[in-house]
């Protein structure tokens, strides 16, 4: 017998990871969504829709630290079609400016379509009458409109975690009024930039001629009625407490100081990315290249230390930017190295928390590159973990936490001229300098933590839930 909730998450993860042990197979993922939500689905006894992680994984609902959990199987097949394909090589490029070119195949948009289907099925025989349905990013954009149609009883939230293209970028999509159409679906579709909800208005306007005025979008209904669905901006964050916390711990700031020491007596240049081509790592590494070829940094004084996390190793976009950075970073450091003295540390790993936070305490600065971004939640990270008021932020201007974090050292990473000129301001300003700027970046980052984000969606949700009623 299935239980239904009120409340009801949809994202294409479960916020759990399958593990290979049978005594525990489950093991809660780390992320700023699981605990962003996490005190709504307990206060709600909600629920959790989402695939396991594993292909061919058919398991039932069950429970995991409290959390009722809904998995939704995918094939083999289904994660090389709707996921690695129409989410990751369609969707994901054009929707960051066709950085890289995407690709458009009908049999991808099938599994795309079919899977969303599935997806939306679950949601609806788990919510309870009267719910609310949260659906979660860009791999399910056609859920809003289909759950709408299997339950009209439910309010139905979207939030898009990745940027919203411009319409003439948008408008290649062949499948654009389907898309446009699944999204409206929900009542409250919520963006992280102002200008990707008015892109998203525009392309409304454009391609379903429907009225907008104010983000408020009048959407007509199969009586001839209408219904108005809201699409705005909130920007997501991160739980700044816990960054806080593990930043005081004596054990992390003991690790800081080894950092530090191990990297010798220099400034610490630090980069933290999904091994991706929308966070500008080559722009980074070529400016960064050029100051040590034009002698205005010297390895004897700076480090830069990147940590590119491992991202979707069987696409080949991502194989060939892999080959790509790994040779740039060899060849930087075959011109620059001396006996002793390395130019660039680079780790193809993904590391827990604790140690993010040490590198974070341990960095003079974090460069931020991105050509496109959604949020970039490492610039918020790096600003919450540095209690000590130390530190220098360079920020993309390309980023939704660009929006926010106006006192971090702003760049345009295809700039290279001007990259190049704020990483040297980034380890050049005076301290009082320095800390005047992370004093305004931590007041804004406190100002607005992941609780306050869900809290002002959910907030909208039940709002637009009165007016629908």
């Amino acid at each position: 017998m299935t239980v239904a909730a009120d409340f009801v998450v949809v994202s294409n993860r479960l916020p759990v990871d399958r593990t290979d042990d049978d005594a525990e197979p489950w093991r809660r993922s780390p992320g700023g969504l699981v605990t962003a939500l996490d005190p709504v689905m307990r206060s709600a006894d909600g629920a959790w829709v989402g695939w396991g992680g594993k292909a061919d994984l058919d398991v039932p609902p069950f429970e995991f630290d409290g959390l009722r959990l809904v998995p939704v199987p995918l094939s083999t097949d289904e994660i090389q079609l709707y996921y690695e394909g129409f989410s990751n090589d369609t969707i994901w490029p054009l929707y960051h400016d066709v950085i890289a070119a995407p690709t458009y195949h009908r049999a991808w948009w099938d599994s795309y379509v079919k899977v969303n289907r599935r997806f939306a099925e679950a949601a609806s025989e788990h919510t309870a009458e009267g719910g609310t349905v949260w659906v979660h990013d860009y791999q399910l954009q056609l859920v809003p409109k289909m759950l709408r149609e299997l339950r009209p009883d439910l309010t139905i939230g979207y939030f898009h975690h990745i940027p919203f293209p411009a319409y003439g970028i948008y408008a290649q999509l062949p499948w654009r009024r389907q898309v446009l159409e699944g999204l409206l679906g929900a009542d409250v579709i919520g963006f992280q930039r102002v200008a990707d909800a008015g892109n998203f208005a525009r392309a409304v306007r454009r391609q379903l001629g429907f009225d907008t005025k104010a983000g408020a979008i009048a959407v007509p209904t199969e009586d001839g009625g209408r219904r108005t669905a809201i699409a705005r901006a909130y920007p997501i964050s991160i739980d700044v407490a816990s960054y806080e916390d593990l930043a005081r711990r004596p054990d992390i700031r003991a690790r800081a100081a080894e950092i530090r020491e191990s990297l010798g007596d220099r400034k610490i240049l630090l980069g933290v990315d999904r091994l991706d081509y929308t966070k500008g790592i080559r722009h980074r590494l070529k400016a960064y290249g050029e100051l040590l070829a034009d002698g205005r940094l010297s390895v004897h004084d700076v480090i830069l230390v990147q940590v590119a996390s491992p991202s979707r190793e069987r696409v080949e976009t991502y194989k060939q930017l892999r080959d790509e950075i790994e040779l740039t970073v060899g060849r930087i450091n075959g011109d620059a190295d001396e006996l002793g003295y390395s130019a660039i540390q680079y780790l193809h790993h993904s590391y827990p928390r604790e140690e993010m936070v040490a590198l974070y305490l341990a960095a003079d600065a974090m460069l931020v590159t991105a050509l496109r971004d959604g949020m970039n939640l490492v610039a918020k990270e790096y600003v919450a973990s540095r209690v000590d008021g130390g530190g220098a932020l360079v920020l993309s201007e390309f980023t939704g936490a660009a929006d926010e974090l106006t006192h971090a050292i702003k760049v345009n990473p295809h700039d290279i001229v001007g990259l190049k000129e704020a990483i040297l301001q980034s380890i050049e300003l005076p301290a009082r300098d320095l800390d005047r700027r992370m004093r305004a970046l931590r007041r804004r980052v406190r100002e607005n933590d992941v609780a306050k984000w869900s809290q002002r969606f959910l907030t909208d949700l039940s709002a637009a839930r009165r007016d629908g009623a």
